[in-house]
């Protein structure tokens, strides 16, 4: 399949700066996706995490990881933002395996493993040059948006 950009992935996902952790879908087909997020010095978890030694915190590798499965979530159900959004409800088998600094391509590879109407599992790996840097499965349930959308994130 084509490439999806950052203006198609915030048609699927709500986030948007600072919290949008996803810059590109890379491919997808049916239940597999991969996506990228390029990791930059200026992002603002750097100045306190760690001044010196900055290191991406391991709950936004996560989060990062659940946007790239949920693009792929919403395009599978055809959800836009503007009706349905996708909750975390649980994390299994979540590990960390090495670093993820600046300058680093966090490249997840996720991959649905049970879609009904109402939820849904993913399974995802990230990777920075090859390497595994990250993986769990994600819980999500599929519900009504909570409020209407505003000019802020359209």
């Amino acid at each position: 399949m084509a490439e999806i950009d950052i203006f198609g992935i915030m048609k699927t996902l709500k986030h948007r700066y600072p919290f949008l952790m996803v810059d590109r879908i890379t491919d997808y087909d049916d239940m597999h996706v991969t996506g990228y997020k390029n990791v930059t010095y200026n992002e603002p978890f750097f100045q306190g995490h760690f001044p010196g030694d900055p290191t991406m915190p391991g709950v936004l590798i996560v989060e990062s990881m659940g946007q790239v499965a949920s693009v792929l979530l919403g395009i599978k159900l055809g959800i836009d933002q503007g009706d349905k959004i996708a909750f975390l409800t649980g994390m299994d088998k979540v590990r960390f395996r090495k670093p993820v600094r600046p300058g680093d391509k966090l490249v997840t590879v996720a991959e649905l493993t049970n879609v009904r109407s109402s939820s849904a599992k993913a399974k995802a790996k990230a990777y920075v040059d090859g390497e595994v840097v990250a993986e769990a499965e994600f819980l999500t349930i599929i519900a009504d948006t909570l409020g209407k959308d505003t000019e802020a994130s359209k």
